[in-house]
């Protein structure tokens, strides 16, 4: 009996009186095969059970599965249904489905006619299509069908926020599994490790020291087909080497899932796709490279990219599971003991990482924005509305974000809204262009150039190893489907369909001898070194780097500019810049012919109006900083000491609101050489009425005249008010001057304009310090006064007269 059977009561007396629930069950517990059927025979629901599956593989295989234990072919009772393929009648109860058929069927019809329940299985991995799919169910369930029975399963979820969306209790499984031995590698690899020859190695050790079939994680395809050659090299006949990945042939993958001949081992060579769902006979040995890929939102390629990572404890944990289902089993790990601590617990939900362009036109079809729905995790605000930003631009939504005519079309492509708009308007050929784009690059590191990839999808015997004769295998065959998505039987250009699929990635070469390119979505980006596209003036680039620094370009397709001018009609106009240029720090006037970010056509505005290019000196100003003049800064240091309810004069609030006071003065200056020798004070001053520059005067004077009837400013910078003048000019002036109670702090020159003292104390000075002040200067300025009693003295700024 399988160990789900235990908590079958619960969970159909769940469902029956909450119409919802969260189960968790371990690995090999039997929740995938069982449960639907249990529901089935309990009656628990009127109407199909549909129930999701991430991958084809595991919905082609669960329905097998179920249909077996009823004695029946697959499409009797259990059917399923996949992209491109469907084996179901009108007899069929469970429909087991792919991720994206739910939403085409909710987006079909919303009442879901005919449904009685939806099973989100393996809802831990969290993709994009789950997660949605589950958000449209519960409003179904809240609006339109309150008889629609909801049930989210998993072997490592996080069940509790799952439980509070879909406000359901949460049941678990003990499940049933035999212990693993985990092996941890005795030191890290080295940061130059090929993980292939590393995972052959521990293949190897596995073999020698263990019974039973191996099954080995490795992320990809690519590494898959590296390893097995590696091992073909190095072991006997008598193992059985079975791949297994999503892009293999359907009777390919049931080889690799069904038992080994007698009297053979077999080593499965499997990426992620044999985590969950699927049982693999005769397994008893797991060897986990410890990588997983993951699909994560490429800015470089303005859609999701597989990347591959280390794998979370909630992955290593699956996959060590997959040796003890039937038997006490071992787990070797390619990571040691000490770095498996450093684990993160669960992979990203792609709602956090992937790409959200098609999830967006999903939810403007459905009508409801991110907010109006229950997300498990919400979609990032700001990068749903660069998603919606793309959308628009592809004409699928309106300046409203709301989808149009265009985008209802889009919606019903299996493929992304840039490569779903390029099938639509691209015509003979796009089919083939999107069928590439979406595939991993078969020519990496063999040029930039679109038009050679299209070229070898006719020659695929040109590449020497399997992995890329297998992509380029692919990508002919996703050609053929595709077809029945474009229209329209004219030839357009590789270049014109990349610029169809991206608008915003059309690169214009900048001046100079290094191959650099503007985008017309405003991003710089750069050729590697004589690359056949280096002397293209227009270009289209479909995958850069990624790059911080310097973008890369990687993949690329010359486009004529009479092509986007075609292409692009409508949004080439001619346009008056004006404006501060960092590169010259100086204001730019130009007028430009514009695709976006990019000029076509570039003229001398010689004759821009003068309130215009102040205004972009604006932008100057705030760049260059103020730069007061010696008596601007006297005047602002005056200001900043007048109370609260006076003007605001610090240099933030100033740059802050340059607009409102400086622009009226910045007629004729254009330039940093102007800017540095313009006087500021008049517009600083123009911020005060009459009566606060009354106030200001009296309360923070901005000069103190001497006994001479000259005005000296006083400086205010230092904290305390303080004037500099000539020793002689103070001569009689027996009581300190003060600014309202604060004593002036007073430097005292030689007629050399050298300071001599500082005091807040004159008469001090002249009663204490004087003497010996007069004794030195009286030898080195014999031409001037330097009376004994200097408060009887009159002041003066002349020497002595010479006697006749």
């Amino acid at each position: 009996m399988l160990p789900i059977e235990a908590i079958l009561p619960d969970l159909i007396d769940a469902l029956r009186t909450q119409g919802r629930a969260v189960l968790q069950a371990p690995p090999g517990a039997g929740k995938t095969t069982r449960v639907p059927l249990a529901m089935l025979e309990a009656d628990v629901v009127k109407g199909r059970i549909v129930m999701l599956e991430p991958r084809r593989l595991a919905a082609r295989a669960a329905a097998g599965r179920m249909a077996d234990t009823l004695g029946e072919e697959v499409g009797q009772t259990v059917g399923y249904r996949i992209r491109g393929e469907a084996r179901t009648s009108t007899h069929t109860k469970i429909e087991v489905v792919t991720e994206g058929i739910l939403t085409r069927m909710l987006q079909s019809d919303a009442e879901l006619p005919g449904i009685g329940a939806v099973i989100f299985d393996e809802f831990h991995e969290r993709s994009l299509n789950a997660d949605l799919g589950l958000a449209l169910c519960l409003e179904v369930a809240d609006t339109l069908r309150d008889d629609l029975v909801l049930l989210a399963m998993s072997a490592t979820l996080d069940a509790e926020p799952v439980a509070q969306v879909m406000n359901a209790p949460i049941l678990t499984s003990e499940g049933r599994s035999f212990p693993v031995e985990p092996i941890w590698l005795p030191a890290p690899l080295a940061k130059t490790f090929r993980l292939e020859t590393a995972m052959a190695d521990v293949i190897q050790q596995a073999l020698a020291t263990t019974q039973g079939s191996v099954l080995a994680f490795l992320p990809g395809e690519a590494e898959i087909r590296r390893t097995e050659s590696a091992l073909r090299a190095a072991i006997s006949d008598e193992f059985l080497i079975a791949p297994l990945f999503g892009a293999m042939d359907f009777k390919a993958q049931q080889a690799a899932i069904r038992p080994a001949p007698k009297g053979r081992r077999k080593i499965v060579l499997s990426t992620a796709i044999a985590e969950t769902s699927l049982t693999i006979a005769d397994i008893q040995v797991v060897v986990d490279g410890g990588r997983a890929r993951r699909a994560l939102y490429d800015a470089s390629s303005g859609m999701s990219r597989l990347v591959t990572e280390r794998v979370t404890r909630a992955e290593a944990t699956q996959r060590a599971g997959r040796a003890g289902r039937v038997t006490e089993g071992t787990c070797f790990k390619l990571w040691t003991r000490g770095e498996d601590g450093a684990l993160a617990s669960f992979p990203p939900p792609e709602i956090e990482a992937g790409d959200l362009t098609a999830f967006a036109l999903e939810l403007a079809l459905w009508g409801t924005p991110p907010d109006g729905l229950r997300f498990v995790t919400p979609p990032h605000d700001g990068r749903f509305k660069e998603a919606q930003a793309v959308l628009r631009m592809l004409g699928a939504l309106d300046d409203q974000n709301r989808i149009t005519r265009h985008g209802k079309v889009l919606a019903k492509v299996p493929l992304h809204p840039r490569l779903a708009h390029m099938l639509q308007l691209g015509g003979k050929g796009a089919a083939d262009m999107a069928a590439l784009l979406s595939e991993r690059d078969p020519l990496r590191g063999r040029g930039t150039d679109l038009n050679l990839r299209i070229r070898a999808l006719s020659k695929p015997e040109q590449f020497g190893d399997a992995v890329h004769r297998g992509v380029v295998s692919r990508i002919r065959q996703d050609a053929k489907r595709l077809k029945q998505f474009t229209k329209g039987n004219e030839q357009a250009s590789i270049g014109v369909l990349a610029a169809l699929a991206y608008p915003d990635r059309i690169g214009m070469r900048r001046k100079g001898d290094a191959p650099r390119y503007l985008l017309s979505g405003g991003k710089g980006a750069i050729l590697p070194d004589g690359d056949g596209l280096s002397g293209q003036q227009l270009i289209v680039v479909t995958d850069l780097d990624g790059d911080t620094r310097e973008t890369r370009i990687r993949q690329a397709v010359p486009l004529a500019q009479s092509e986007l001018r075609h292409l692009y009609a409508d949004q080439i106009k001619w346009f008056d810049l004006c404006e501060w240029s960092r590169r010259e720090n100086q204001v730019v006037t130009r007028q430009q012919e514009r695709f976006a970010a990019i000029a076509l056509d570039d003229r001398a505005w010689t004759n821009a109006p003068p309130e215009h290019v102040a205004l972009a000196m604006l932008d100057g100003v705030r760049q260059l900083g103020l730069r007061p003049s010696a008596k601007a800064a006297r005047f602002l240091s005056r200001a900043r000491l007048m109370t609260a309810d006076f003007p605001d004069f610090s240099d933030a609030y100033l740059l802050q609101t340059v607009d409102e006071w400086l622009l009226p003065h910045l007629i004729g200056v254009r330039s940093s050489a102007d800017w540095k020798t313009f006087e500021i004070l008049p517009a600083l001053e123009a911020r005060l009425d009459w009566a606060q520059k009354q106030t200001l005067d009296t309360r923070v004077p901005g000069k103190f005249v001497t006994p001479l009837g000259r005005s000296v400013p006083i400086d205010y910078s230092a904290g305390v008010p303080a004037i500099s003048l000539r020793l002689q000019e103070m001569f009689g002036v027996t009581q300190h001057p003060v600014v309202g109670q604060i004593p002036l702090q007073v430097t005292l020159l030689s007629p050399a304009q050298r300071p001599v003292q500082v005091t807040q104390d004159i008469p001090g000075f002249w009663a204490e310090s004087y003497a010996d002040v007069r004794k030195d200067m009286r030898g080195q300025y014999p031409k001037h006064p330097w009376p004994e009693d200097p408060t009887q003295a009159d002041p003066t700024l002349r020497a002595k007269r010479r006697k006749p």
